[in-house]
């Protein structure tokens, strides 16, 4: 997922951009049509300084004044070469400065993935299966490729786009880490509160616990 310079989740029903800040080689980002209703969901991509194309017209945070909207996301996104389906020209930057709104602080959201699996389970789908993520990455690079020939841009080949599956893989490595983040701390501190007895028999755990894994590794090298 790191390694991904081109994601389109159009027409998804994505409520939030934080997941994306962890992209950071991305380049190009196409999600019309969804549901981001707050616009100070553009910081969770200050970070991106390689994000050259951003599409997200036809949602809610665009709001009715396009210009407001277009100089606020400028000017907290100036690396920008095109947004929506429009080239930024010097002059634009310039004026965001004066009509944009500077975004300082990021949104508490739901990570997407919760947002995703909640519209999955409003619409009683299913997870999706390898061939419908095929199908799915198939639509996105048609779409963004029949974009970037409207544009005058170079089409891209499939290794340059994300699917859902490599967004998932993301979400479940981060929460793994949080969650062990989480346990390692309440073991750290539930240690200080032990005495001798309960010390020896944590380390006997622990002991009985490495080789068990240990076991675990060597049986699989074989």
């Amino acid at each position: 997922m790191p390694n991904i310079e081109v994601i389109t989740f159009s027409v998804n029903n994505i409520s939030s951009l934080v997941d994306f800040q962890y992209c950071q080689n991305i380049s190009e980002l196409y999600l019309r049509k969804n549901n981001i209703q707050n616009l100070m969901e553009i910081c969770y991509l200050k970070g991106l300084h390689r994000l050259r194309v951003l599409w997200l017209s036809e949602n809610p945070c665009c709001g009715t004044d396009h210009h407001k909207y277009r100089m606020t996301v400028l000017r907290n996104l100036p690396q920008l070469q095109k947004l929506d389906n429009q080239a930024v020209t010097e002059e634009e930057l310039t004026l965001a400065l004066e009509d944009g709104d500077e975004m300082a602080a990021l949104p508490g959201k739901d990570s997407m993935e919760s947002t995703i699996n909640l519209s999955r389970m409003e619409s009683g789908m299913s997870e999706p299966s390898i061939e419908m993520e095929s199908d799915l990455l198939s639509f996105r690079m048609e779409e963004t490729n029949k974009i970037r020939e409207e544009l005058g841009m170079k089409l891209l080949g499939r290794d340059k786009f994300s699917s859902s599956v490599a967004l998932k893989e993301i979400n479940t490595r981060n929460s793994t880490r949080r969650r062990t983040s989480n346990v390692l701390s309440a073991v750290l501190m539930l240690l200080k509160e032990l005495d001798a007895d309960g010390l020896q028999i944590v380390h006997r755990t622990a002991e009985h616990k490495l080789q068990m894994l240990h076991r675990k590794e060597t049986e699989q090298e074989r």
